[in-house]
C-alpha cells in the first residue's frame, strides 16, 4: 500500500509505504516525513481507504484527523469488517473525502491482498505444467521436464512472490522437492516462500524441505479450508499450490482456487497421468468454467493465466 502527500499547491511533499504486517501503514509512514505545519490542510492520496480500527497499529483515519489534513483521496474500499469505515470517520470530522479513484485498476493490483482480507484465508494460485493434451507425466511416470527452461524460470519467479508454496505429502515422498525459489544459476531469490505440506502421511526426516530457509509448516489434515484458515492466522496471505493432481484436484473440488497458472508444452504424451483428476463433476452441466485472463509464450511453451468464471464474467 502506498501514500502520496500533496501541499495546497499540488506539489508532492512526502511519500509513504506499508512495509508489512505490524509496521506503520502508508499514511503514518508519510506523516512521519513531514512537519505538523505541512500536514495541516494537505491532501493524502492513498491506495486503500484509511483504516478505522486498532490492530497491530492504530487507526489511520484518526491519525489523519489529528494531523488536520484537508483532503483524502483513495482508490479501493477497505474490505475488512473491523477496519473499514475510515472514510465516514474522516468525512464526519470535516475532511473532504474523494473515494474510488482508479478503483478497478487498484483492485486488480491488490487481488491477492483483497481476497485474503475479504475471505479470511490466503489467496490461492494453483499451478501445473503439462503436455498440450493435459498430461503431467509419461505412461512410465517420468515427468522431468515436460516444459522448457523458460517456463521453469518463470515458475521460480512466481514462487518468490508467494508467501507460501503448498504441496501434498505424496509429492514430498515421490519427488523430494526443495520448494525454494531459485534463479537459473541456482542461487536463491531473496524472498523465499514458506514451504507448506498438506496431508497425513509421514514425511521422511531427510526430506529436502527440512533444509529450507523457513521452517516448514505441516498441515496434517485433508481439510483444506481448515489448513487455509490456519495459514491465514499465521499471517500468510498468498499461497502457490504446486502439488500433484490429487492435491490440485482437491483444491478445485473444494472451490478454493482463485487463480490458475497453466504451462503447456507443445508435445503430446497420452496415458493416464492427467493434470487434474476427479473434481466432483459427473455431467457436462456441472462443469467449472474458467475466464482466460491471458495467453502468452514462455519459450516454446504456452503460459495461461485464468480464474474461475463468476456471474460477472458471463
Amino acid at each position: 500500500m502506498g501514500c502520496v502527500v500533496l501541499d495546497p499547491s499540488g506539489q508532492i511533499i512526502a511519500e509513504g509505504w506499508h512495509q508489512g504486517s505490524g509496521t506503520p501503514h502508508a499514511e503514518i509512514d508519510a506523516l512521519s516525513k513531514i512537519t505538523a505545519e505541512q500536514a495541516a490542510g494537505s491532501t493524502f492520496v492513498v491506495t486503500l481507504e484509511p483504516c478505522n480500527h486498532t490492530g497491530k497499529t492504530g487507526p489511520c483515519s484518526q491519525a489523519l484527523i489529528d494531523a488536520g489534513v484537508g483532503t483524502v483521496v483513495y482508490a479501493a474500499t477497505d474490505p475488512g469488517h473491523a477496519s473499514s469505515g475510515g472514510a465516514k470517520r474522516l468525512a464526519d470530522a470535516g475532511i473532504t473525502v474523494i473515494p474510488g479513484v482508479l478503483e478497478n485498476d487498484v483492485n486488480v493490483f491488490l487481488e491477492e491482498w483483497m481476497t485474503a482480507a475479504t475471505l479470511h484465508r490466503p489467496h490461492v494460485t494453483v499451478k501445473w505444467a503439462s503436455s498440450l493434451d493435459g498430461r503431467v507425466a509419461a505412461a512410465d511416470g517420468t515427468s522431468q521436464w515436460i516444459t522448457g527452461s523458460a517456463s521453469l524460470e518463470h515458475v521460480h519467479r512466481q514462487r518468490s512472490k508467494a508467501d507460501a508454496i503448498v504441496v501434498g505429502t505424496g509429492t514430498v515422498s515421490a519427488d523430494n522437492p526443495s520448494l525454494t525459489a531459485r534463479v537459473p544459476s541456482g542461487e536463491l531469490y531473496a524472498d523465499q516462500p514458506i514451504p507448506v505440506v498438506i496431508g497425513t502421511r509421514e514425511i521422511p526426516q531427510d526430506a529436502k524441505i527440512f533444509q529450507h530457509l523457513h521452517t516448514p509448516i505441516i498441515e496434517a489434515t485433508h481439510d483444506l479450508s481448515a489448513a487455509l484458515t490456519d495459514l491465514y492466522e499465521r499471517g500468510i496471505r498468498s499461497v502457490y499450490v504446486e502439488g500433484g493432481p490429487t492435491l490440485i484436484s482437491a483444491f478445485i473440488a473444494a472451490g478454493l482456487v482463485d487463480r490458475y497458472y497453466i504451462f503447456q508444452a507443445p508435445t503430446l504424451l497420452g496415458g493416464p497421468f492427467t493434470a487434474v483428476g476427479d473434481v466432483g463433476i459427473s455431467t457436462l452441466s456441472e462443469r467449472l468454467n474458467l475466464h482466460i485472463d491471458s495467453v502468452e509464450h514462455s519459450g516454446a511453451d504456452l503460459f495461461i493465466t485464468a480464474h474461475p468464471q463468476s456471474q460477472e464474467d458471463h
